[in-house]
């Protein structure tokens, strides 16, 4: 009895915890401009090398891709679908996800809005024409 009640108050601090800590996280969040944290999601989204040749590879079909990634890829099929779901979550692929109905392309429309943030980003910077900074 005593250990189940242990158990149940363990699980609960650890419960609590992760809502502390999500809370924590969100509260971060809105410190951010929405193009900062879009952004930073892409950014993340893009920012392994296996979901890089994923887009690659999908930017290349005229149509949906359809079949096994696996076979196109050097990673094992549970790092393929942890990347496919990265990129999913971001917005930058749709596609039915289901095995063995599987499609996959580039979600077009958040692609152009991915392009147009990151050239307004990178056209904000200061460029090479402009003052050379402190650490040169």
């Amino acid at each position: 009895m005593k250990n189940e009640s242990a158990k149940q108050a363990s699980k609960i601090i650890r419960t609590f915890a992760l809502k502390k800590q999500l809370m924590a996280h969100i509260v971060d969040l809105g410190k951010y401009t929405d193009r900062q944290q879009q952004l930073a999601r892409i950014a993340k989204a893009m920012g392994h090398p296996a979901r890089i040749a994923i887009l690659e590879l999908l930017e290349k079909q005229s149509h949906c891709y359809h079949g096994d990634l696996t076979a196109d890829l050097p990673i094992a099929a549970s790092s393929v679908s942890q990347h496919l779901n990265e990129l999913k979550d971001a917005g930058l692929i749709q596609g039915e996800f289901n095995p063995p109905k599987v499609k996959y392309c580039i979600n077009r429309e958040r692609w152009q809005e991915a392009q147009r943030l990151f050239g307004a980003f990178f056209q904000d910077l200061p460029g090479e024409n402009e003052e050379a900074s402190c650490c040169d």
